[in-house]
């Protein structure tokens, strides 16, 4: 079985979020995250490509568990586990780590994903696929 998240992120809004004096916004993302959006031109538009990728993760892993109470509410989700790591050549993969991790395996099994990330103008979208390698879900 195959589930797809998608999200779409209005970077200007996104930019002012992550600009705002107090914001604590920055902590959904990873120190490796933080590190490769540094280096880029436009860093808001980047790290609004991640977020978008966190929540598509999200909605995929919801979708695999229709009909079945979620795992973790969107405000337990420690969201710097969900880990967006590029390759070398700037392709990129969702790695959940710690509890995120812990909480996808003991409610999926084991898992496969892919994840494409895409800007254009004032937008940032996101899809991610979740196959299940050995289904552990029922499909009542």
């Amino acid at each position: 079985m195959t589930y797809i998240g998608v999200d779409l992120v209005h970077i200007p809004a996104f930019a002012e979020q992550l600009a705002r004096p107090g914001s604590t916004f920055e902590s959904v993302f990873s120190a490796t995250e933080l590190r490769v959006a540094a280096g880029k031109p436009e860093r808001a538009t980047h790290l609004a490509g991640r977020w978008a990728a966190k929540e598509a993760f999200i909605k995929a892993w919801s979708q695999a568990l229709y009909g079945r109470p979620p795992v973790m509410g969107p405000d337990q989700v420690p969201w710097q586990e969900l880990e967006v790591r590029p390759d070398r050549w700037g392709r990129v993969m969702m790695e959940p780590r710690g509890a995120v991790a812990r909480a996808v395996h003991d409610s999926l099994g084991e898992i496969h994903s892919a994840l494409s990330i895409s800007h254009d103008g004032d937008y940032a979208t996101a899809s991610c696929l979740i196959t299940l390698q050995h289904p552990r879900l029922s499909s009542s």
